[in-house]
């Protein structure tokens, strides 16, 4: 089983970070979050776009590693439902940073896969022509910033990110019919100091 942690659907157990590591378990979870936390199988291959046969590996492999529980639905011939070891209504979060310097090289990788997963989804909006770059129904937005900032802005900044994450975890209905994936990084950096020039070669 994951780590379990004060704060509940917290992950930081090496196994369960490294079953994250694959792109496709990262998409089953965030699917089976967006399905309202409880999905089936089934469900789940219909939002990917796969056989649901070549899903079962890894939604067993999530179990296992105590990122997902499973549940048998009531009455005969049910199917399994799954849902993540999150509170109802809230997501799986992944715990990592000076708390777990042990596993640094694992989510090194699943930032990899995530940012990879990222990429092929901007790419392919961009080939649909139908996704909007501009105006306040924009859907389709790439950036990076660099900037100073201090405590105060720092806490904004992360209230603003907490509040993203609660408008994208609203369950469907039928004003909100439109699926979109937010990824972002935010990562302290070193200030790099100015290279010195190089002494010129003498010239004979």
């Amino acid at each position: 089983m994951a780590h379990r942690t004060r704060d509940a659907g917290m992950i930081g157990a090496g196994a369960a970070l490294a079953a994250l590591v694959s792109p496709v378990r990262q998409e089953i979870v965030d699917t089976i979050e967006a399905l309202g936390g409880d999905a089936a199988v089934a469900q789940i291959a219909a939002q990917l776009g796969r056989p649901a046969d070549g899903i079962y590996y890894h939604v067993r492999r999530l179990v296992r590693s105590g990122v997902l529980r499973a549940s048998t639905g009531a009455g005969d011939g049910a199917a399994t439902r799954y849902r993540t070891v999150a509170p109802s209504g809230r997501r799986v979060r992944l715990q990592y940073g000076r708390h777990a310097p042990a596993n640094a090289a694992t989510m090194t990788r699943l930032a990899r896969g995530l940012l990879r997963t990222a990429e092929r989804d901007f790419a392919a909006a961009l080939r649909s022509g139908a996704a909007s770059g501009d105006g306040a129904q924009r859907d389709l937005w790439i950036s990076r910033l660099k900037g100073w900032v201090g405590g105060d802005e720092l806490r904004e900044i992360n209230r603003l990110l907490v509040r993203l994450g609660e408008l994208l975890q609203q369950p469907r209905a039928p004003r909100r019919d439109r699926l979109v994936s937010l990824a972002w990084v935010l990562a302290p950096i070193d200030e790099r100091p100015l290279r010195r020039e190089s002494p010129r070669r003498r010239t004979r």
